[in-house]
C-alpha cells in the first residue's frame, strides 16, 4: 500500500523537475494533457468495467455506501459555500476544494486492490468505480459549471459539458460493454490495456509540471478543507454506510480504501478545461497524495 502511494508522489514530483528543468517546453504540456484527459484516461475507465465480474458481489450495497458518503460531502461543501466565500475562497478555489474533497484517484485505489486482493480485489474496486466515476463527474462538472466563472453556464452549455466530459462517456461505454465481455476481441482488450497503463504515468507528470511548490508550502484554508473532507469524512462516511448496509469482509475493506485514497489526477484536467482553479487542484492532489501515505492505512486499519 505505502509502495503504490510513494510510486504516485515520485512520479508528480518527477513531473515538476521536468517543468523546472525546462526539459519540456511549456507549449508541449498542454498537448500531453489534452492526450491524457481525452485518450487515455477513458481507456482504462472503458477497460475496467467492461472486464469486471460484476456477478455474485454487493454491488449495490457496497456501490451505494459510496454514493452516499460522496453525496453527504458535496452537500456539506455546498451548503459551507457561503462561509468558505466569506473566508476568501472564491468560485474557482471553490470547484478544487470541492474536487478535491469528493473524487478519488482511481489508478491508485486499483493498484492497492489488486496488490492486497489479487482478481477480487480488483473486482470489488470495479463495482466502486461503476458507482463512483459517473456520479462524480457529473457533480463535479455541475460544480464548475455553475461556480468556477463567477456565473452559471447556461443550462444547454452545462449539458453538453456533461455529455461530452470523457468520463461519462467512457463509463457509460465500458458498462454497456461488460455484459458482453465474453465476446470482445483479445486484440481490443490489449488496446485499452495498453492506453490505460499509459495514462497513469504521463497524468502524473501532467499534475507535477502544474505546481506551484512556493504556495504549496503556505498551506491554506482550501487546503485543510479538502485535506480534511478527503482523507477523514470521506473514508469513515463510506465506512458508516457500508455497515448500516450490511458490507462486511473483503467488500468493506476495499470500499475503506475508495473513500481514502487522495482525489483524482484527472481533476486538474477537469479544472484546466472548465474554469477552475487548476493550480491549487494540482497543490491539493499532491498534498492529500503525500499525507496519504499515512491516513490511508490508518483508515483501513482503523475501519477495516
Amino acid at each position: 500500500m505505502l509502495d503504490s502511494l510513494i510510486a504516485v508522489f515520485l512520479v508528480i514530483a518527477t513531473g515538476w523537475c521536468l517543468k523546472i528543468r525546462g526539459i519540456v517546453a511549456p507549449e508541449h504540456w498542454i498537448g500531453v494533457e489534452r492526450l491524457t484527459y481525452q485518450v487515455l484516461f477513458p481507456a482504462v475507465v472503458i477497460a475496467t468495467l467492461a472486464t469486471a465480474d460484476l456477478g455474485n458481489l454487493p454491488v449495490l450495497a457496497m456501490g451505494l455506501s459510496l454514493v452516499l458518503a460522496i453525496l453527504s460531502v458535496a452537500a456539506l461543501l455546498l451548503l459551507a459555500r457561503p462561509l468558505l466565500a466569506r473566508a476568501g475562497i472564491g468560485g474557482p478555489a471553490f470547484t478544487s476544494v470541492f474536487q478535491g474533497s469528493v473524487r478519488w484517484n482511481t489508478f491508485v485505489a486499483l493498484a492497492l486492490a489488486s496488490g492486497l486482493l489479487g482478481r477480487t480485489g480488483a473486482t470489488l474496486m470495479a463495482i466502486a468505480v461503476a458507482a463512483m466515476i459517473p456520479l462524480l463527474n457529473v457533480i463535479c462538472v455541475l460544480a464548475l459549471a455553475r461556480f468556477a466563472n463567477g456565473r452559471p453556464m447556461s443550462a444547454g452549455a452545462t449539458l453538453r459539458s456533461i455529455l461530452y466530459n470523457p468520463f461519462i462517456w467512457s463509463s457509460a461505454l465500458g458498462l454497456a460493454l461488460n455484459p458482453a465481455q465474453g465476446l470482445l476481441p483479445a486484440a481490443f482488450i490489449g488496446y485499452l490495456d495498453v492506453l490505460g497503463r499509459a495514462s497513469l504515468g504521463i497524468g502524473l507528470l501532467v499534475v507535477g509540471a502544474g505546481l506551484d511548490l512556493k504556495r504549496l508550502a503556505r498551506p491554506s484554508l482550501a487546503h485543510g478543507a479538502a485535506v480534511l473532507l478527503k482523507l477523514v469524512a470521506m473514508p469513515l462516511l463510506a465506512w458508516l454506510f457500508a455497515r448500516q448496509l450490511g458490507v462486511s469482509g473483503p467488500a468493506l475493506t476495499m470500499t475503506i480504501i475508495a473513500g481514502a485514497v487522495p482525489t483524482a489526477t484527472a481533476a486538474y484536467f477537469l479544472a484546466r478545461d472548465l474554469g477552475g482553479d487548476a493550480p491549487l487542484m494540482a497543490e491539493i492532489t499532491t498534498l492529500q497524495t503525500v499525507l496519504a501515505l499515512a491516513t490511508l492505512p490508518a483508515a483501513v486499519f482503523l475501519l477495516g
